[in-house]
């Protein structure tokens, strides 16, 4: 009876263990290696895309503040106007200036009102994406101007309520509404400006008074003006400016760091 061998197998030698074992680790430490690259550079391009993202909505909102800033100090030129006027000029024999006082000093609110916008920034941090800014400095800096718009919001809200009250029950008082009525009858453009320029300049013949003259009260009138007027100087001052100069820094940092347009 024939009996079959099997083949003997060449047993491998410990180098040859060892050279395996080498080329095994090596390719798992090049996978690893590789995978690590390709999340630096995925980092690195939404870093590049949220700062990017990010800077375009300050930019635009630096602009906005520093115009508003300008109207909120003609508002309050408006409203010291408006203070020495009710101290002690007539009531009846009104200026031709005056109801323009009158309407951008104590009705008009909204268009002086800054509304900062926080959308990119609500989403880095609401996402945790701030993480991909590595910078301290930077997100140091984004910290500080999130305080600064939660403070210019709370601003907002102070001077609303103090227009709807006092100042809104003393305008449906003393205000004659039929003055702007006159106004938008004849100049129906969305800036209200132009029409306060075809006024002054004679082109809108309107007439106004101040309704229920004999139950004005002129102290009371006085320190209610005076009151605004300092309620939106102290916001000036403080909470817009603040977040002026804040806005600034980041910016500043956004482009020293990243290559914006």
């Amino acid at each position: 009876m024939e009996v079959h061998h099997h083949p003997e197998v060449e047993k491998k030698g410990f180098k040859e263990y060892l050279l395996e074992g080498l080329m095994i680790f090596l390719a798992v430490m090049m996978g690893f290696f590789a995978e690590n690259l390709r999340e630096h550079i995925s980092d690195n391009n939404r870093e590049k895309e949220f700062a990017k993202a990010l800077y375009t909505e300050l930019r635009d909102d630096s602009v906005a503040a520093a115009q508003k800033l300008q109207t909120r100090n003609v508002k309050t030129r408006e409203l010291a106007y408006l203070h020495d006027y009710f101290k002690d000029s007539s009531l009846t024999a009104l200026p031709r200036h005056f109801y323009v006082s009158y309407t951008i000093g104590m009705y008009l609110i909204n268009r002086y009102s800054f509304e900062p916008k926080d959308g990119i920034l609500s989403q880095l941090r609401n996402s945790g994406s701030l993480r991909y800014f590595k910078s301290v400095d930077l997100q140091k800096l984004l910290g500080d101007l999130s305080v600064d718009i939660n403070n210019m919001r709370y601003r907002n809200d102070q001077e609303y309520q103090f227009f709807a009250s006092p100042l809104k029950p003393f305008l449906l008082k003393h205000f004659d509404f039929n003055w702007l009525n006159q106004l938008r009858n004849e100049n129906t453009s969305p800036n209200i400006d132009n029409a306060f320029k075809d006024y002054m300049g004679g082109k809108i013949k309107a007439t106004g008074t101040i309704l229920n003259a004999s139950a004005f009260d002129r102290d009371e009138a006085a320190n209610m003006v005076g009151f605004y007027r300092q309620l939106i100087v102290s916001t000036n001052s403080l909470q817009l400016n603040n977040y002026i100069v804040d806005n600034r820094k980041v910016l500043e940092t956004l482009r020293k760091t990243y290559p914006l347009d």
